[in-house]
């Protein structure tokens, strides 16, 4: 199911698309497109009175891009020095024609940073996307040079020692102001450290129509996900219409993780929430005395429930899975988080249960609860985290977002999207309790299982982001505030497809299929 989101490419993926796209006749020259698209963002990064760009050209066809790159900046007037690190008997033929083409346009060659040259703007095209080794000695220097520079940086496809697939550092890795792609995005520079290497990202299609055979599995979650959770309202509605929440948590001490989840459900237009704690119950919540909150045992007794969410706060006691046995018997959808997640891994009865449940189930593990549940060390799963979030997604028969920064959400037919909303802000307690309660409210209220988590997992980074522009955070950021913002930005997505729809203008994108 595709929801008009930018395509993003594994690097096995690009691959292809280059096969396909260079067997066509005439054939396309993708370095000098690559190279002409390099330039023309190097030139846009450029101020009034700058004139002196270095660039650094690799052994490979990233290098290639940058000599092409080079050589338009030097016929347009710019001061350009190369620093080329390749062995020229060794270069593929495309580079090998590029480095041609820069000497016979009077372009010179270093083997290290000129000492006379102050330049203005740095480009690095010393490796692209099939680097796979970490690097060190003459390349890790170059790459901390770069990095200690002081100038802006543009980097050409994927920051140098980036891995394109995991966003993994290699050793060491270039930090890049802006990156320009060529062809599609990659998850590299969306997930893990890509965000903090790539900086603002620009994809270059190079004129290419993308073959339907190599359509990739990937997306970026756009944002008019949000105009597509929740059909309007009508009139002639009451809180039976948008469903009730059971919320299964809060063992002793950790009360606040499960309220919290339903505080979000409630503002996020849940009817009804009911939170069943472990711990002895409060009577009220004095903070938001809407929720109905009963002994976790009786929870499951209410017929009406429309989702149950599991695991904020449940702990790991024999009550807890007992609590979570009952739960994935339970015909309603289900959003699991948390120590509902850690009970899992670590009892196949469970995972038995889960697997066998034909209702929808959503997980949310964050990269250590990922790791358990497929029996890894989290640094296996941070090396690749979209095979990770797919094999759990497919073990489990579940709608899965792998947390952290660019997470990754997979669906258990094959489809996986990364999510770039959110900041720093939100490393902070409680996060993955809202997020628990956002995604349990959208299912409450009818919303698809694959939508409800694409949707949920936009709207709590945006939610953060939004705070952020607004003054709250990023320090401090608290996540009773994202709930409030959360609200906010969904009621405003909400009437923004309201007043196209009376308008008569029709969005664009495609449905799900």
């Amino acid at each position: 199911m595709h929801y008009a989101a930018a395509p993003i490419f594994l690097t096995s993926e690009i691959r292809q698309v280059e096969q396909d796209v260079l067997s066509r006749s005439p054939r396309p020259d993708l370095m000098e497109r690559a190279g002409l698209a390099a330039a023309e963002r190097a030139r846009s990064l450029m101020r009034e009175k700058d004139k002196r760009i270095l660039l650094f050209a690799g052994p490979g066809n990233n290098g290639g891009d940058a000599l092409v790159a080079a050589r338009h900046l030097k016929q347009w007037w710019f001061d350009v020095a190369v620093v080329y690190t390749g062995d020229e008997s060794k270069l593929p033929d495309d580079a090998k024609a590029a480095l041609k083409a820069w000497r016979e346009a009077g372009g010179q060659l270093f083997s290290d940073v000129p000492p006379d040259f102050r330049h203005d703007l740095i480009v690095d095209g010393l490796f692209g996307i099939g680097l796979q080794r970490p690097l060190e000695g003459r390349y890790a220097a170059l790459i901390d040079r770069i990095n200690t520079s002081g100038n802006r940086v543009l980097a050409l496809d994927i920051p140098s020692g980036l891995n394109a697939d995991s966003g993994a550092v290699l050793g060491h890795a270039v930090r890049a102001d802006q990156t320009i792609t060529f062809m599609g995005l990659k998850p590299g520079l969306l997930t893990l450290d890509g965000p903090d290497h790539a900086g603002e990202v620009h994809v270059a299609s190079l004129g290419i129509d993308l073959p339907e055979r190599s359509a990739p599995g990937g997306w970026l979650i756009p944002e008019s996900i949000l105009r597509r959770v929740l059909a309007p309202r009508p009139r002639n509605s009451h809180k039976g219409t948008y469903g009730t929440v059971g919320v299964i948590g809060g063992a002793p001490g950790m009360a606040g993780a499960a309220l919290l989840a339903g505080r979000a459900a409630l503002k996020l237009g849940a009817g009804k929430v009911r939170v069943g704690l472990l711990a002895d119950s409060p009577g009220v919540d004095a903070g938001q005395p809407e929720l109905m909150l009963r002994p976790a045992q009786d929870l499951l007794k209410m017929p009406e429930l429309a989702c149950i969410a599991c695991g904020p706060g449940l702990g790991q006691s024999q009550a807890a899975g007992h609590a979570l046995a009952a739960v994935l018997e339970h015909p309603a959808p289900l959003v699991l988080d948390a120590d509902a997640l850690n009970l899992l891994a670590t009892d196949p009865g469970l995972q038995k249960a889960l697997q066998a449940r034909r209702s929808p189930s959503l997980l949310t593990p964050h990269p250590a609860e990922a790791a358990r549940l497929l029996g890894k060390t989290t640094a296996e799963v941070q090396s690749d985290r979209v095979a990770a979030a797919l094999q759990i997604a497919t073990r489990f028969s579940a709608a899965v977002v792998l947390k952290g920064s660019g997470s990754i959400c997979a669906l258990a037919g094959g489809d996986w999207y990364v999510n770039v909303t959110g900041n720093p802000g939100m490393a902070s307690a409680g996060m993955g309790d809202v997020l628990t309660g956002i995604l349990a409210g959208l299912l409450a209220q009818g919303a698809d299982a694959g939508i409800a988590l694409l949707a949920g997992v936009y709207l709590h980074g945006a939610a953060a982001d939004w705070l952020a522009e607004n003054g709250t955070g990023p320090v401090g950021m608290t996540a009773s505030e994202v709930i409030d913002a959360a609200r906010l930005v969904l009621n405003a997505a909400g009437s923004e497809q309201s007043s196209t729809e009376q308008s008569g203008t029709e969005q664009s994108g495609t449905e799900p299929s």
